[in-house]
């Protein structure tokens, strides 16, 4: 019984090693990974996944648009994202998504999504919107589910494979 639980207690032990070190890597990596970004972006944020890894956030504005990406600090930037999301300033109060790319399952996604909702509320920006069109319709219950639990208003429709998003922080 007592060998046991030393192995348990071992085992937490080497378990916190791992994440220490992989933490210790991370870190490295985004001071140089920031440094670089920074040489061509802005940097928004920096935050964690859903699976515990730090991301840097950063963005490129235009004139109308803003494309906001995400770059993960398991790796050194190489001048290459690993998720991004697009919109453009519609109208005096909304921004409308015009894509999201990047790897699925990764959390990704919502992470840009709310960084995107908070620039949307700190510039006084009343709506985000997007349209769900026909190329969508291969993983269009996967968006619904993705809008859905970042509290948009999702309306599809399948017969003419197209829908529209609305977002409002009010």
């Amino acid at each position: 019984m007592q060998v046991s639980a030393f192995i348990a207690s071992e085992k937490s032990k080497q378990e916190l090693e791992e994440e220490l070190n992989t933490l210790e890597v991370q870190v490295f990596r985004m001071q140089q990974n920031v440094k670089e970004i920074a040489k061509q972006a802005y940097i928004v944020s920096i935050d964690q996944t859903k699976e515990a890894n730090w991301v840097i956030i950063y963005a490129i504005r235009k004139a109308n648009s803003i494309q906001m990406m995400l770059h993960e600090c398991t790796k050194p930037f190489l001048g290459k994202w690993d998720s991004a999301i697009e919109a453009e300033y519609k109208l005096e109060n909304t921004l409308n998504i015009t894509d999201i790319k990047g790897e699925e399952n990764k959390g990704y996604g919502s992470v840009l999504m709310n960084h995107l909702k908070e620039l949307a509320y700190d510039e006084n920006k009343h709506y985000i919107t997007g349209d769900i069109v026909k190329r969508d319709f291969d993983h269009v219950e996967r968006l619904k589910h993705f809008y859905a639990k970042h509290y948009f208003d999702v309306s599809i429709n399948h017969k003419e494979e197209n829908g529209k998003i609305v977002w409002s922080p009010c």
